[in-house]
């Protein structure tokens, strides 16, 4: 139940090379040769310190909007169903962790110019060569466009609207991404109609619109004071627009009906099934009446909105259930989260025969913030977690001696796969402090967001699209 972020404070835009290496900059390149690090495995002797290789990276880049965000989203647009070409732009609505909180707000942005550059999985020597020479958005990418896929930072447009308290989690409807729920730590959900900022975000043009802006007062379309206590848990349904759930932690979940474009109806009788605060929900995706929760007394519930008790609830793990993804593209498989740093796979055709777990992982030691499946490859998702890494995994991925003789052959080097970590973990991203959040996006496949203490992420890692290259390579 990790939830809120450690002493949170205005983020300053500042160079983070020292961290992540600087690929630009001879004078960060240590003289001896590099070597792969196993986060929970090696240890860092004195005098070693981490530099990020951004050739695993088909982009990389580093954003904040000021405060700290528990939570975002990322809002769909209309710029294309699936986009795979260099330079990206991509819309978001997050909301703060602010000292005061009259200080808070939801940032509705345009992130434009998300270059990057398509990497061969075994490149060539000269292309070995020159991956010491790129870095991420903090360089000064002096790549021509047509490597690069765009050149320079990308550009951040913002627009803020003022949020009483701070905002605990966020969510955009996908139908009509313009309509916004947000959870607050005053106990309140409330929906926010944005068009008016999306749009204006639409129209403008990146010069002079570089990450500042004055807070708007605007009112929500609905302000829900139903709730006992503060919450995190909402889901908008993906099947039926307008239709919301939200939980507390006080055990209880609300249904919101909508009524109209602009109006819903909350039902004051919650649904009670829980013995301990509801962590998260999700909508299943292919029957609308169908939910899931999980809470902190470590079970999972699947609920129908035609009873107030579940229809099915058992023990998920031995602490705390923090997250739960319900996969869009195999329907029949949950995942879930716990405080303990595990997470498990389950097969829900399974429930009846009792054990339906068909994978589970302690790789994480500390507690899992987020998990969220690729919407673009069933067998894939990734996970954050408070030991400041997010890891992706393709549950698809067995140890095959063959395929890494294959690799060896390829790469004419000496390539073995570590016994100790899980054949499925196929990427670990670090460099951020205090992870709370991830998304993939869902129209630009292989990218994902994150959030943390220090602002954003966005990364393309260049292999999780497949694990060899192919033959014509």
């Amino acid at each position: 139940m990790v939830r809120s972020l450690k002493n949170p404070k205005k983020a300053k835009r500042k160079n983070k090379e020292s961290k992540r290496g600087d690929g630009s900059s001879s004078s960060s390149v240590p003289s001896m040769p590099a070597e792969v690090w196993q986060p929970g495995v090696d240890k860092l002797e004195e005098g070693e310190e981490l530099q990020c290789d951004l050739s695993a990276y088909n982009a990389l880049h580093a954003f904040s909007i000021g405060w700290p965000c528990l939570s975002f989203d990322v809002v769909r647009d209309s710029l294309g169903l699936v986009r795979t070409e260099f330079p990206h732009t991509a819309y978001f609505v997050a909301g703060t962790q602010a000292e005061k909180p009259s200080y808070n707000s939801i940032g509705i942005f345009k992130i434009t110019n998300i270059s990057g550059k398509r990497r061969e999985l075994v490149p060539s020597k000269s292309a070995a060569d020159k991956s010491d020479m790129e870095s991420d958005s903090s360089d000064s990418d002096e790549d021509s466009d047509d490597e690069l896929g765009g050149s320079g930072l990308p550009h951040l447009q913002l627009r803020k609207a003022s949020h009483e308290g701070c905002v605990n989690r966020i969510r955009a409807m996908s139908q009509n991404p313009h309509i916004c729920a947000s959870w607050a730590d005053t106990g309140h959900v409330q929906i926010w109609d944005f068009s008016s900022h999306l749009n204006a975000l639409a129209e403008s043009e990146t010069e002079g619109s570089q990450g500042s802006s004055s807070v708007f007062n605007q009112a929500p379309l609905l302000k829900l004071g139903g709730h006992k206590d503060e919450g995190y848990a909402i889901d908008w349904s993906p099947l039926v627009p307008g239709r919301l759930i939200s939980g507390d932690c006080k055990s209880c979940i609300h249904l919101w009906e909508p009524t109209s474009g602009s109006t819903w109806n909350v039902d004051s009788t919650p649904f009670r099934g829980h013995s301990a605060s509801v962590e998260d929900l999700q909508w299943s995706p292919t029957e609308p009446n169908v939910f899931a929760s999980c809470s902190v007394d470590g079970n999972i519930a699947i609920w129908d909105i035609k009873q107030k008790s579940p229809v099915v609830s058992f023990k998920a793990h031995n602490a705390d259930v923090n997250v739960i993804s319900w996969n869009r593209l195999a329907s029949c498989m949950l995942a879930s989260g716990s405080d303990d740093g595990s997470f498990s796979i389950r097969d829900l055709r399974m429930l009846k025969e009792g054990d339906s777990v068909v994978a589970h992982f302690e790789y994480h030691k500390h507690p899992v913030t987020s998990i969220e499946w690729s919407p673009h490859e069933a067998s894939t998702l990734a996970v954050s977690s408070a030991d400041n890494q997010l890891t992706i995994w393709d549950l698809s991925l067995e140890k095959d001696e063959e395929e890494e003789a294959e690799f060896r052959a390829k790469t004419k080097e000496q390539v073995n796969a570590p016994e100790n970590l899980p054949p499925q973990l196929l990427f670990i991203h670090q460099g951020q402090k205090d992870l709370k959040e991830l998304h993939w996006h869902t129209q630009i496949p292989g990218m994902i967001v994150s959030t943390a203490l220090d602002g954003f992420n966005i990364l393309m890692p260049s292999n999780i699209q497949t694990t060899l290259p192919s033959d014509g390579s």
